[in-house]
């Protein structure tokens, strides 16, 4: 028999199979180290129906040493050869920033989150009380940062890309002893944009049969239709990029959603997730009228006098299933009428004998 995942809070929100999908607005460091941008993607996740708007916490000194390149997908034709940390520096957001874009999102409704990337950022996310510690994909095999979010007790969504699953599987454990069950495990991609042919949704299965915790999809793909297949494969949680503009500067631009893009593909996964049912096979309560018209009930094929023995062919199988179900034809072959039966009258139970 398989075991009950469990579900647990994030703030007032559920997470867990048998829940709404959490959906993450990653706005990441889509606001350049503007304030105003970043207060304007606040603005666009609360409006598209996001639950949660994640930023990224870091100091670019703490992340990247001096001599660390950009990824290919970060860099720019004809910008020479810049560095990981003079990029970061750009993209960074300070304590009073993180303040004031947490009060804004807050007074618009919708869960501010970052994403740590030192024991610093994590310490400064702790004195904002945030509600759950986003962990990336970096920084999984990170066992100083790992373990000091695990002392805060607080829930902890976990990414996996580039993880094996023994690498989740430390994780995991190191994370469990401090925050218990308050964990879920997002299945992860980590490259921007991530083909199709790589994304291996089908991956969402094995973590869930694994480590039987919730389990989502941080979604690098282009476009919306993954996310809303992994969905559809019992994603809890999805995280997809959002941007005012693709043209903008900055190196997720590219891979994020415009906000009407955002908007439909949360209407799509509500939608998907509202489909997804109990997995029980029975009538629904929406069918009930389907279920009388479109099934047959035992009719009299012709009159029949009270007191005959009802052969097969005195019986006709037609619409609307509000008689005897045309199911029980054979056991009502061979009994007596105990009253006259016009042509094409529907046959009661009343209507026999014992």
């Amino acid at each position: 028999m398989a075991i009950q995942t469990k579900a647990f809070f994030i703030e007032d929100r559920l997470i867990g199979p048998e829940e709404p999908v959490f959906i993450i607005a990653e706005a990441g460091v889509n606001h350049n180290g503007d304030i105003t941008l970043a207060k304007k993607l606040v603005n666009v996740a609360a409006e598209a129906g996001a639950d949660a708007v994640k930023f990224q916490t870091f100091r670019a000194e703490e992340v990247a040493t001096r001599i660390a390149g950009l990824a290919r997908y970060q860099r720019k034709p004809g910008a020479g050869q810049m560095k990981m940390v003079d990029m970061l520096k750009k993209l960074e957001l300070s304590s009073d920033a993180h303040h004031i874009i947490w009060n804004h999102a807050k007074k618009h409704g919708i869960l501010p989150l970052s994403s740590p990337y030192s024991i610093w950022s994590a310490e400064l996310l702790a004195r904002l009380n945030m509600a759950a510690y986003k962990i990336p994909s970096g920084e999984i095999t990170n066992v100083e940062l790992l373990r000091f979010i695990a002392k805060q007790g607080k829930p902890v969504i976990l990414s996996t890309g580039m993880a094996t699953v023994d690498e989740i599987e430390s994780a995991v454990r190191i994370l469990k002893a401090g925050v218990g069950s308050k964990l879920a495990i997002l299945h992860c991609v980590s490259s921007y944009h991530t083909p199709y042919v790589n994304a291996n949704i089908r991956a969402i299965e094995t973590l869930k049969n694994r480590f039987n915790l919730p389990v989502g999809y941080s979604d690098h793909t282009m476009g919306v239709e993954v996310s809303v297949a992994a969905v559809a494969l019992g994603a809890c949680v999805i995280e997809k990029h959002i941007t005012l503009d693709r043209k903008l500067p900055g190196p997720d631009q590219k891979v994020s959603l415009m906000p009407d893009e955002f908007t439909r593909m949360v209407g799509m996964i509500r939608n998907v997730s509202a489909s997804m049912g109990s997995g029980v096979k029975k009538p629904q309560p929406v069918e009930k009228e389907a279920l009388l018209l479109a099934r047959r009930s035992l009719t009299a094929a012709r009159d029949i006098k009270a007191g005959a023995t009802v052969r097969a062919g005195d019986i006709v199988l037609k619409r609307p299933g509000t008689g005897i179900s045309a199911g029980l034809l054979d056991e009502f072959v061979g009994r007596k009428l105990i009253r006259d039966v016009r042509a094409d009258e529907q046959f009661k139970f009343s209507d026999f004998a014992e």
